[in-house]
């Protein structure tokens, strides 16, 4: 038994009245989610959180299904994770490193959450998870297309026990199409979508992004499209099924890439750390490290021209819009590349305070959380 389990188990029995009978787990995990959070109490006045009350079964695993509940809990619902006995979560095994024998990848998601084990391709497991939806507001899982409906734990069989239960069903490809019984993670999805395709050096391969964007995206979706069906489950009284997956949520964050095909065919490509369409909008190079510069009009331009020392730019007809710099990028990238080369990334950073240009230093971790900001 797992140690989040056992401590479930164990706040069950501290609420329960004296001389409750010894039941079977099945039940007495249902009599737990049925009743009043006992050992904390109701929340009330100016601290009471946006979902304070709404109580969600999570039957994800990995990142973008545990980053969506996880918000969820953050935000004030219960949250109750069913997991894999004897292994659970696929991400507890993620590392090093390890806080104890707990994977920090693992805590990293799944903070503000219960934690139930239940094996669902048992008939008993099948009827625990019955059982549960039947007294949760949302239910939000991750497996293949069809698969939970296999065992009589599809959108269908639970609305028909609660049918105000928002089902929230997060894949690699949607219910329906091609793929859809295909499995996805976050760097196929990255890669299928095109994200890859448009990140990486300019003269170099694809990259895939430091983190898992594509899933965060997807937990950022269906965290949203929970909070509008528990909205409009005010109004109809009746839940809804969300189909949220990665494909669909990364080929959305393309924006104005996408934007760019659809409206007019052209192609994507990789441009590092600039921009396709602002010019200057990139990190420089200076003498003991990097700064990232983004002059989004001319105005701001001007500014950087002032604070570089380059005046004579902004008198330079191929400069004068943003459009014009697009277009002569090399050489002007060139000019204020040499420059930002002659000072340190500190003295830059005084030098850009307070004249409205957006910059700033590209830290390491350490540093992030070294920022009194």
């Amino acid at each position: 038994m797992s140690a989040p389990f056992s401590a479930l188990k164990s706040r069950f029995y501290a609420c329960r009245s004296p001389g409750f009978s010894s039941l079977h787990w099945r039940n007495e995990a249902v009599r737990f989610a049925a009743r009043t959070r006992c050992a904390s109490g109701a929340v009330t006045g100016p601290n009471l959180r946006p979902l304070e009350g709404v109580r969600v079964l999570d039957l994800t695993r990995v990142l973008a299904g545990p980053f969506a509940t996880m918000i969820l809990g953050d935000l004030g619902a219960e949250v109750i994770k069913v997991e894999k006995p004897g292994v659970g979560d696929d991400t507890r095994a993620w590392g090093p490193p390890f806080v104890g024998t707990e994977s920090i990848y693992f805590l990293s998601i799944n903070r503000n959450k219960k934690s139930i084990a239940v094996d669902l391709k048992q008939q008993r497991g099948a009827q625990v998870i019955m059982q549960l939806a039947a007294v949760c507001d949302v239910l939000v899982e991750n497996y293949l297309p069809g698969k939970l409906q296999q065992m009589g734990l599809g959108y269908e069989q639970l609305s028909a026990v609660n049918q105000q239960l928002i089902y929230c069903s997060i894949s690699g490809y949607g219910q329906t199409g091609p793929q859809s019984r295909s499995p996805g993670y976050d760097s196929i999805a990255s890669a299928v979508s095109g994200m890859m395709h448009i990140t990486g050096p300019e003269d170099g391969g694809p990259v895939r992004p430091g983190v898992a964007m594509t899933d965060l995206a997807t937990g950022l979706y269906a965290h949203g499209a929970v909070m509008a069906a528990l909205l409009q489950r005010q109004k109809t009284g009746r839940g809804v099924h969300i189909d949220c997956n990665l494909l669909s949520s990364q080929v959305s964050c393309l924006s104005h890439v996408a934007a760019n095909y659809l409206n007019v065919g052209k192609e994507a490509r990789r441009w590092g750390t600039a921009h396709e369409s602002i010019v200057p909008y990139q990190c420089f190079t200076t003498r003991d490290g990097h700064i990232m510069v983004a002059a989004g009009n001319d105005k701001q331009f001007v500014k950087v021209c002032q604070i570089l020392e380059l005046m004579e730019l902004t008198d330079e007809p191929k400069y004068k819009t943003n459009k014009l710099r697009v277009q002569n990028r090399k050489q002007l990238l060139h000019t204020l590349s040499q420059r930002f080369l002659e000072r340190r990334t500190a003295d830059w950073l005084r030098q850009f305070e307070g004249s409205g240009v957006p910059v700033g230093p590209i830290n390491s971790i350490q540093e992030v959380f070294a920022d009194p900001q």
